[in-house]
């Protein structure tokens, strides 16, 4: 297993803390909904929240996931990679493109934006390019997949939910040409049994899981909030099930 990445922080999340729980646990992911027009709502972060996280990136040495969302997958399949051109410098390593209609995104030529976004995932190799994979998102998946050499630094997110937090019957094999992640109703409740199939799916293959629904909650002043609780829940988990390990104590 690769990573186990929790979506959705926002302004309801010091920066700082993010950092600790990195510095023990560094194959914990957070990643980060950027959706242009949404900046500091639940869930999507504000571009004064993104500068602190970048600080702590900075000093701490953790790397973060940015979830394109909105225009700005709209942007990159057209070809433009302004913004991803800046966020490097802020602990951005890999960058998944949400590339459907509940995430704001003009879906309607995805099999045309094929050479646009392959140019700019060839371009970028300091990133690794992470195409959320379903049936609406299958020209622009499929169009990838038909060039005859894949880049190395592109992945798939199996999640036929679509963003919306729905437990699949099944879980697909990753196919020998590219690395994938899993995701869709994951969560502290049920993330035991969901690795237990995930791990006999990629038999021996490394993969990622990735969760964000499960991980909110409404505070005491009604605010729709990133659930630190949660993934210390699911930390606990994965520890459990030895395939990460809490930092070693020393005693004095």
């Amino acid at each position: 297993m690769r990573k186990i990445g929790f979506c959705g922080v926002d302004d309801s999340v010091p920066p700082t803390a993010l950092g600790i729980i990195y510095n023990s646990y560094p194959f914990v992911e957070f990643g980060v909904l950027i959706r242009p027009g949404k900046e500091g709502e639940p869930r999507f972060a504000s571009k004064e929240w993104l500068e602190e996280v970048g600080k702590v990136a900075a000093s701490s040495g953790m790397t973060l996931a940015a979830h394109f969302c909105g225009t700005l997958v709209n942007d990159v399949l057209d070809g433009d990679d302004t913004f991803i051109s800046t966020i490097y410098a802020l602990g951005f390593r890999r960058i998944q493109i949400n590339a459907t209609a509940v995430n704001g995104v003009d879906t309607s030529n995805l099999a045309g934006s094929v050479p646009n976004l392959l140019e700019i995932i060839l371009k970028h190799d300091e990133f690794e390019f992470i195409l959320q994979k379903n049936d609406e998102t299958l020209p622009l998946c499929d169009g990838i997949l038909k060039m005859e050499n894949i880049p190395k630094n592109m992945t798939m997110l199996m999640d036929e939910s679509k963003g919306f937090g729905v437990l699949p019957s099944s879980w697909p094999k990753p196919p020998s040409e590219y690395d994938i992640g899993y995701a869709g109703g994951i969560g502290p409740g049920n993330l035991t049994a969901v690795l237990k199939k995930c791990l006999d799916a990629a038999g021996g293959r490394k993969f990622w899981v990735d969760m964000e629904s499960s991980l909110r909650r409404v505070d005491s002043k009604g605010n729709d909030v990133f659930d630190l609780n949660s993934v210390f829940q699911c930390i606990e988990a994965v520890c459990i099930m030895g395939l990460f390990e809490h930092p070693s104590c020393v005693s004095k």
